[in-house]
């Protein structure tokens, strides 16, 4: 079955997508059936695996009002490995329109668990915010990976978000653990970025992955034409360091090899 990690921090400009898209990219080229799903009504991580986003006819949020079956959102991409489910502003609606929904916290892994076991790690982008779209993912997760931006208020609002995976793992998803911390946008020239990876590493002792994300030019250029950044500049220090992460998660999560 699909382990499922949820990248989360109700912080926006953390790195969240960016994390979404090169881990399921890196994941895919390094052998693994990966489903993406990107429950961010913004649509970043859609639009940076090549999708466009506004002609997506079957999205999450058809998925989780009911209107699709999960067979039906999924788009196999151009990237080895990788599917996706994509999203788009509608969205945005669907926690008004879920209220009322008898165990709504439960709609997405209700939904993805007839096709769960046909992939080796499901990615999950959630919204910059604590909402019901996020309670989903943590409740369909097995784990909840937070980059932290090495910016000044790094660690503002963390303590929001650990404490709502705790509630979580008590009344919703008892199984729920902490992938880890990832430090992004680290620029080794800066003193607050140093300050800031050891603030974290000791609040964290640990619990923050070896590898850190750097501010890095073709990183953030990658998005804009719609490719994840081991495709759009594999050599680059963006790209070689998602690579790292990915090796730091497959040797945190071995998998059983598949035959065939």
């Amino acid at each position: 079955m699909g382990r499922a990690i949820a990248i989360a921090n109700q912080k926006g400009g953390v790195g969240k997508s960016t994390t979404a898209i090169n881990l399921s990219s890196c994941l895919g080229a390094m052998g693994q059936k990966v489903l993406t799903i990107d429950l961010d009504p913004q649509g970043n991580t859609t639009s940076g695996l090549g999708v466009e986003k506004d002609a997506a006819e079957n999205t999450v949020y058809e998925l989780l009002l009911g209107e699709c079956e999960v067979e039906e959102c999924l788009q196999k991409l151009e990237f080895e490995g990788v599917s996706l489910i994509p999203s788009n502003v509608n969205l945005a609606g669907a926690e008004i329109e879920l209220i009322g929904i008898e165990d709504k916290e439960y709609i997405l892994q209700n939904k993805i668990s007839k096709i769960r076991d046909q992939f080796d790690f499901i990615i999950i982008d959630c919204p910059p915010s604590l909402n019901l779209l996020t309670i989903n993912a943590l409740t369909a997760a097995n784990t909840v990976l937070v980059p932290i931006q090495c910016e000044y208020y790094a660690l503002e609002g963390l303590s929001d978000l650990l404490s709502t995976v705790r509630v979580v793992k008590r009344r919703l998803n008892p199984g729920i653990e902490l992938e880890g911390l990832l430090l992004t946008m680290y620029d080794g020239r800066t003193n607050l970025s140093m300050q800031v990876a050891e603030e974290v590493k000791r609040h964290f002792p640990g619990k923050v992955f070896a590898t850190v994300i750097p501010r890095n030019v073709r990183l953030s250029e990658a998005p804009s034409h719609g490719k994840p950044v081991n495709h759009y500049d594999g050599s680059s220090r963006g790209s070689v360091a998602y690579k790292q992460l990915t090796e730091e998660i497959l040797e945190r999560n071995p998998l059983p090899r598949k035959e065939g």
